[in-house]
């Protein structure tokens, strides 16, 4: 009588319960290995190292066929279950020393980084052939350094430069703007040369632009705004400013500037500022001058500035809080020539427009001619921009990062004002007393003052030669502060270097100031290159301390000090008292708390823990390997003692806890 065979249906149904039952040993052996090994584990990790259990479970249940049936559940327990679970927990300890987590990308950052890197190639390409035909591809290369090119070697080698940022774009026209501020990075022949990238582009459809507006504001343009025409006051690479007039305040007839960003500018910026950080970054491995000017750093400064400057939320913000503090600036200009500052309409501004009132002038960048032709004291202008950016940096806190020419502007009746208002610094209290201190020390020449006020501003080593600091301080204003000579980009170049030769760690908002002083350096030499800035700095600060100084300014301070130490003052007797009868009665002790900090005990825990496991799983090591050779003992099959089989059991045991302390030790968890 023939056997019956397994029909269609019964095939289907053992395929899909052995399918079910390999998911639900891959998901236990995942699961088991994670929770065993006691930190988080990837998924994707997780489900291989389940895999690789589960084929390893296989191949040892094949091997185990022939066994007997006595000795085939020992075996089992042993093998078929313990073995796949340490070759799990292995390959994951592996994968972590191997690749930690966080480092290895995942499969979706990987098609989305590929998408970008074949946009990229392209877009690379393109710059590295506007470099080529400029001539700039010997020193892309490192075959060539900027310092060993004479003087009219590096003046043609500047235009060529020009001409190359001219070509590549809103991105690096940007960047070459930046450049022509740092006199302590670049020869003359870059800066002049540089000074001359104009931020230019041709207009957007005006059907695109009005369609930014209307999405930024939710509703038509002529609802809000009157005399909105399709032509814009100007073009620039990343926004386009139009003159209008606010349709709800016709009567009163303001006139505002509504500075719209260029529609898709966002996704161009973004890839280029990928391309100039990979290609600062090989530069700098590759070339001398890159490492001397520090590149890569720059460049990341630029990326930052860049992606503010994108978001018009934080330049309405950044003038909100600068207009706060704005009615001391005609205070601290006294009789120079005062400095504005546009209104913003913060409930019309959004990411992508900013509407700000309109100021009618022309940029500093361009008004040398207009100066000379109005009258205008160029001495008298530059003394007004100087102390308004003084009293931002000492009295207000809230200071203009970037006083380029191109963002002053000259106004008709002959102010100035400050403009783009993406990049701004602020300052503390401390912060502002200390760099008070410090432009006091360097108007008097005194290198001790210095000394402290600096110390004040930054953080040191313990081990520092304040002895050695003033005297190199008092080289340094020797060579910069001689016979009243006047501050130069230079000049705060040295600081910074002088600082990291003491191993100073300049906080970065000082830093941002030292950038801002000497960007306001050049616009200074611009308007008036006879201007003394060091005499001017010293007349403010002599103003500004005799003002202190003052009958009502001292009871002013001296009052806001007491209540400040009235709490204190208050408590002060009770607690001498508490001490002193504490002292007299023998019982002032002091109590000392080692490891009072939630870190320092979670790191000691940590070791501990790590101590106890590999402690705990040696033990367990050396028991199994004692049970395995241990002679005798009840046979659970031929073959097999019960001593073994104890000891194969404290085996894997043994190799969990060994893995777990790994595991914990390549993750650094």
């Amino acid at each position: 009588m023939l056997a019956a065979q397994p029909g269609p249906v019964s095939g289907v149904v053992l395929t899909f319960t052995v399918l079910v039952t390999s998911i639900a040993l891959v998901a236990g052996l995942a699961w088991a290995s994670a929770r065993l090994l006691g930190l988080p584990v990837g998924t994707v990790r997780a489900v291989i190292a389940g895999l690789l259990g589960f084929a390893a479970a296989v191949g040892i249940t094949q091997m185990l066929q022939p066994v007997q049936t006595a000795g085939r559940v020992a075996a089992f327990i042993i093998a078929a279950l313990g073995v796949p679970l340490i070759v799990a927990m292995l390959f994951i300890v592996v994968a972590e020393a191997l690749v930690p987590t966080g480092t290895g990308p995942q499969p979706v950052q990987v098609i989305r980084g590929a998408r970008r890197a074949f946009a990229r190639s392209r877009r690379y390409s393109q710059i590295s052939r506007i470099a080529v035909r400029h001539g700039l591809g010997p020193y892309l290369r490192g075959r060539r350094q900027l310092s060993a090119d004479a003087s009219g070697g590096r003046a043609a080698l500047a235009l060529s430069l020009r001409r190359a940022l001219e070509d590549g774009g809103v991105t690096f026209t940007k960047l070459g703007q930046l450049l022509s501020t740092r006199r302590d990075l670049l020869p003359e022949e870059f800066i002049s040369e540089l000074a001359r990238l104009q931020d230019r582009a041709e207009p957007a459809r005006w059907e695109q632009v009005e369609g930014v507006i209307t999405e930024s504001l939710g509703v038509p343009t002529g609802q809000v705004f009157a005399d909105l025409g399709p032509e814009p006051a100007a073009a620039a690479s990343i926004a386009q400013v139009y003159q209008a007039q606010l349709r709800h305040d016709a009567a009163s007839a303001i006139e505002v500037a509504v500075k719209v960003q260029r529609p898709g500018i966002r996704a161009t910026v973004e890839q280029d500022l990928d391309i100039v950080l990979r290609l600062a970054a090989k530069l700098e491995s590759r070339t001398r001058w890159a490492r001397t000017y520090g590149l890569v750093t720059l460049a990341q400064a630029f990326a930052a500035a860049m992606r503010e400057e994108l978001d018009f939320r934080v330049e309405a913000r950044n003038m909100a809080v600068m207009a706060a503090s704005w009615p001391g600036q005609q205070r601290a200009v006294g009789g120079s020539v005062s400095v504005a500052l546009p209104a913003v309409h913060e409930q019309l501004s959004s990411e992508r427009v900013l509407v700000i009132d309109w100021l009618d002038g022309v940029s500093l960048r361009k008004a040398g001619q207009l100066i000379d032709d109005r009258g205008l004291d160029r001495a008298d202008l530059a003394r007004g921009l100087l102390r308004s950016m003084v009293y931002q940096l000492t009295e207000s806190g809230v200071f203009h990062a970037d006083p380029h020419p191109g963002n002053i502007m000259l106004l008709t009746d002959g102010r100035l004002a400050l403009l783009d208002f993406g990049s701004v610094g602020r300052l503390d209290a401390q912060l502002r007393s200390g760099l008070q201190n410090l432009l006091l020390a360097l108007g008097r020449g005194d290198s001790e003052a210095l000394r402290d006020a600096l110390l004040d501003l930054v953080t040191y080593p313990d081990e520092l030669d304040e002895q050695q600091l003033q005297r190199a301080l008092g080289q340094f204003m020797a060579v910069h502060l001689v016979g009243g000579a006047a501050p130069s980009a230079e000049m705060f170049t040295d600081l910074f270097r002088l600082g990291s030769r003491f191993e100073l760690a300049i906080p970065a908002e000082i830093g941002t100031v030292l950038r801002a002083l000497a960007t306001l350096e050049g616009t200074l030499t611009q308007l008036d290159p006879e201007f003394d800035i060091a005499a001017e700095a010293r007349q403010y600060a002599a103003a500004h301390v005799t003002e202190q100084l003052s009958p009502a300014t001292v009871q002013k301070t001296t009052a806001d000090e007491l209540l400040a130490l009235l709490p204190m003052l208050r408590r002060l007797p009770r607690r001498v008292d508490r001490i002193t009868g504490a002292l007299e009665q023998g019982r002032l002790s002091v109590n000392v708390r080692l490891f009072a900090d939630e870190r320092d005990r979670r790191v000691i825990t940590g070791l501990t823990h790590l101590f106890l496991l590999t402690l705990l799983g040696a033990a367990t090591g050396i028991g199994a390997i004692l049970l395995v050779g241990a002679p005798g003992g009840p046979k659970i099959a031929p073959t097999v003692s019960l001593f073994q089989l104890t000891g194969y059991i404290l085996f894997i045991a043994a190799g969990v806890l060994v893995l777990r302390v790994l595991f914990a030790v390549f993750s650094n968890r």
